[in-house]
């Protein structure tokens, strides 16, 4: 049936089709964050905030860094081990703090690791913000090498390519994005060749792969080696996409695209870049664009322009990607999400994000004025991001795959210093803006878990005044009187009768032939099959419970799913079908729970939430809404 394939949940965009074809897209869409890095990366380690000296020892000790910082973190961390931890095909923080909780069950470890995951994507919204900035920021700087009377415009290019980004995010990047792999293939060749033509000169600095060089930068200058990582960990910013977005390409095509072509493509770009320091060291100042002759500087800066726009779509697509998680897990208010694709499922548009993002993005560009200044503000989120998510692979490891217990703690405890140093190094930029992007990240942690409190608070509490459904049923059920039709109430609980049902008892005096009480739950997993998708329970007197269940990446369309419905007392025709809800208006109290001003922001987030009707796709005319008041 038509209405049932449509219901479904398979994703239309699940990592289907030819493996060249995917790792191609892969290539466009994972590794456009890291692979702009070395727009910037190589630069701020030797002109940053802690300036190296521009000599033979510290070029090769610092690409000696960036090689095996790319072998361990991305190679080895994230390609071999974290891709492996999928849940159900999907990855990310949020899929992965719930392949944990399905898999651990209810434990004294439980509250923690929520915890963790919870950071971890407050931690992706700083991260989401500060990419597209720096990223464009630092190509359109790319302005200034092909002629220095231009740097005053530099800013405006920056803010207006911005906001066109921005902006388009409404109409949908299903088009645009298939131009995304192509471009992006074409950007990494052009890294490979410019990184070539620099190695002939010194092939000799293949030799970076010796890591004796790295501890050699250590034993000479062991304070600036340790505040130059803070600059060498931006070589892998991105590398959390490889597993964020598994879903849409799947794991053997990342990987190929990875072990392939950007891992050799960007090493390729980075030794070229030391190769022309040996020669040339006042081309510290902007490497990557002094790597091209002169004649070629300007066309690499717009194709440079486009690889960090394509850089920053796929980040804002994976900002709106985890906020749709966050919110049918239940750690956000329902938000507008609009599809802007007819076969894409994971094409989506949260206004609300999109814009929130933009003002973010801009006060930044205006604030730190320069890809060297907002450096210094980058770093931090993505290696807290990579200490939580290696924390989470550890509990994984010991608890979930139940490795040889030796060996989880060994590669466990390898991680956690190599992601623990790179996070205290960073630690060391927090003064010098390294702060913002931890304020966004404790502003959207107090947001999610404030949600999350208060939706349990909210809860208990209507569990408490809720009345039990079999008392309901024989003192109401045969002696009011009965209209034609079937009512469905909607209810958080599956337990006890829905306020919207005794509202309208006690307002109306009358009762539909046939009563549903839909619960719609999310579960731990992104995708549900078909088959079990819902759970009905016959009261009798014309009253039924019903469990709608879906994955945590599907939307909700409840009147599609009630067609699909045969054991409520048969089909559930849409003009005899109405839906009643239940609008709490909630009165901060001090009862036990959380502290009134978080009790006050829990009620703003509710009065502002989605409505139901437009969440659950339900027919705005045969929906009626039912207040009460709810003390919290």
């Amino acid at each position: 049936m038509p209405m049932q394939e449509e219901y479904t949940g398979q994703r239309a965009d699940a990592a289907h089709g030819p493996l060249p074809s995917l790792a191609l897209g892969a290539l466009g869409v994972v590794f456009g964050d890291i692979g702009t890095s070395p727009l910037y990366a190589l630069k701020e380690s030797f002109v940053g905030h802690h300036p190296l000296a521009v000599d033979p020892a510290h070029i090769y000790g610092v690409l000696s860094l960036i090689f095996w910082t790319m072998m361990l973190v991305v190679t080895v961390k994230y390609v071999f081990i974290v891709l492996r931890a999928d849940n159900d095909g999907e990855g990310g923080s949020m899929a992965l703090l719930a392949l944990i909780g399905r898999r651990l069950g209810d434990t004294r470890w439980t509250p923690a690791i929520i915890a963790l995951g919870v950071l971890a994507t407050s931690l992706f919204y700083g991260d989401a913000i500060i990419t597209p900035a720096i990223s464009v920021l630092s190509a359109v700087e790319g302005l200034t090498v092909v002629e220095a009377g231009l740097t005053p415009l530099v800013l405006p290019i920056a803010i207006v390519i911005l906001i066109a980004l921005f902006v388009i995010q409404g109409f949908g990047t299903a088009k645009v994005g298939a131009l995304f792999g192509p471009v992006m293939a074409v950007y990494f060749v052009t890294l490979a060749v410019l990184g070539i033509a620099n190695i002939l000169r010194h092939p000799e600095i293949f030799q970076i792969v010796n890591p004796a060089w790295a501890l050699h930068f250590f034993q000479i200058d062991p304070q600036l080696a340790f505040l130059a990582l803070g600059s060498v960990v931006l070589a892998v910013t991105g590398a959390e996409a490889l597993y964020a977005d598994m879903g849409h390409f799947g794991r053997k095509a990342i990987s190929i695209a990875w072990l392939y072509a950007a891992l050799p493509c960007l090493m390729l770009n980075y030794l070229g870049q030391g190769a022309l320091l040996l020669d040339n060291p006042a081309a510290a100042q902007n490497p990557f664009f002094l790597l091209a002759p002169e004649w070629a500087r300007l066309p690499l800066v717009i194709l440079a322009t486009m690889a960090t726009v394509i850089a920053s779509q796929a980040v804002i697509s994976g900002a709106f990607s985890v906020t749709r998680q966050a919110v049918q897990l239940g750690f956000l208010p329902r938000l507008r999400i609009l599809h802007t694709s007819a076969s894409a499922a994971g094409q989506i548009y949260v206004p609300l994000i999109n814009w929130a993002l933009l003002a973010c993005v801009i006060m930044l560009v205006l604030g730190f004025g320069s890809s060297s200044d907002l450096a210094a503000a980058y770093g931090i989120a993505v290696t807290g991001t990579m200490v939580i998510t290696t924390c989470m692979l550890g509990v994984l490891t010991f608890s979930v795959w139940r490795w040889n217990p030796l060996i989880a703690g060994a590669v466990t405890g390898l991680f956690l210093i190599v992601d623990g140093a790179y996070f205290l190094s960073n630690a060391t930029k927090i003064p010098d803006g390294g702060w913002f992007p931890l304020m966004v990240a404790a502003i959207s942690f107090l947001v999610l878990t404030t949600w999350a409190t208060g939706r349990r608070i909210m809860r208990n509490a209507l569990r408490e005044d809720a009345m039990d459904l079999d008392l309901f049923i024989r003192s109401a059920g045969s002696s009011l009187k009965r209209v034609p039709g079937t009512a469905i109430f909607l209810s958080a609980s599956g337990e006890g009768v829905p306020p919207a049902m005794l509202h309208n008892v006690k307002h109306n005096r009358i009762l539909h032939e046939r009563n549903i009480i839909l619960t719609v739950r999310t579960e731990e997993v992104p995708h549900l099959p078909f088959d079990g998708r819902t759970e009905a329970q016959d009261y009798g007197q014309g009253f039924f419970r019903l469990v709608l269940r879906h994955g945590f990446m599907e939307n909700v369309d409840v009147p599609a799913a009630m067609k699909t419905v045969r054991d409520c007392g048969g089909p559930i025709g849409v003009s005899d079908t109405s839906y009643f809800l239940s609008r709490e208006t909630l009165v901060p109290s001090s009862r036990p729970g959380m502290a009134i001003w978080r009790e006050r922001l829990f009620a703003w987030m509710v009065r502002n939430a989605e409505s139901p009707m437009a969440f659950f796709k339900l027919p705005t005319n045969r929906v009626v809404e039912l207040g009460s008041q709810l003390e919290i």
